[in-house]
């Protein structure tokens, strides 16, 4: 078993933010389980990856056993692992909706439940959700109503937890980015995407990373949706 003081599992983490984040806790000295469909094998031993469709509720499972048997604790957990179809709404198909509830909400659930007795058991935890500005910021210019079904219910979901656990020693709280510079957006389109913000920009990974870490040192703060969007939350 390893004496790394600190233990994080994150998902979605073979690229974009997720990457980002697990490079921002090793920076710190954490020990990170990362896991996604595609995740390359670990040269680093304090990195393990563990490949699972995060929507398959033996995953959380398989999350929660590397770390314990690794490390033996975890201390946070990032939901990261998400997806975004946007279109109209009576343009849904039922293979989008079910692949959207599949990664967004059962990864979310599955794997948070496999999570929260360990912290329990420790007196502490921290639980983290990367959700979305535009789960509440309705646009006719960019309809997206299973963004704001699936990441909408992570931020009640986020204060409900954050409620049901704050005298256990559990903090939950989310991020809710912007459009951000990812693989899930081409270069070509930044421009055109920055005028969604009013800061007339497209954000940066690291501006999720540091929200991510703020949220881990902020010992006062349970239950808080941060906003990292640049601007969209207060208007246009």
């Amino acid at each position: 078993m390893s004496d790394t003081k600190k233990v994080a599992i994150v998902t979605g983490a073979s690229q974009g933010l997720g990457e980002g984040i697990v490079q921002g806790f090793r920076a710190r000295g954490y020990g990170v389980i990362a896991t996604s469909r595609s995740i390359r094998p670990s040269t680093d031993p304090d990195l393990i990856t563990v490949a699972g469709d995060i929507g398959d509720p033996d995953t959380g499972k398989r999350l929660v056993t590397a770390a314990v048997e690794k490390f033996g604790r975890v201390d946070t957990l990032v939901n990261n692992a998400g997806i975004f179809i946007g279109k109209p709404f009576t343009e849904y198909t039922e293979e989008d909706y079910r692949l959207k509830l599949r990664t967004n909400l059962d990864g979310f659930f599955f794997t948070t439940q496999q999570v929260i007795p360990v912290m329990l058991k420790q007196g502490s935890g921290h639980v983290v959700q990367i959700t979305a500005s535009t789960a509440e910021f309705a646009s006719s210019l960019s309809p997206a109503f299973i963004a704001m079904l699936t990441k909408g219910g992570m931020n009640a979901a986020t204060k409900s937890l954050a409620i049901e656990y704050v005298k256990r020693g559990i903090r939950v709280n989310a991020v809710a980015p912007g459009v951000i510079k990812t693989p899930m957006h081409s270069p070509e389109n930044y421009d055109a995407l920055a005028t969604f913000h009013p800061m007339n920009k497209v954000g940066d990974i690291e501006d999720i990373v540091r929200a991510v870490l703020y949220l881990e040192d902020a010992a006062f703060t349970t239950g808080e949706i941060l906003h990292v969007d640049g601007g969209l939350i207060a208007g246009r």
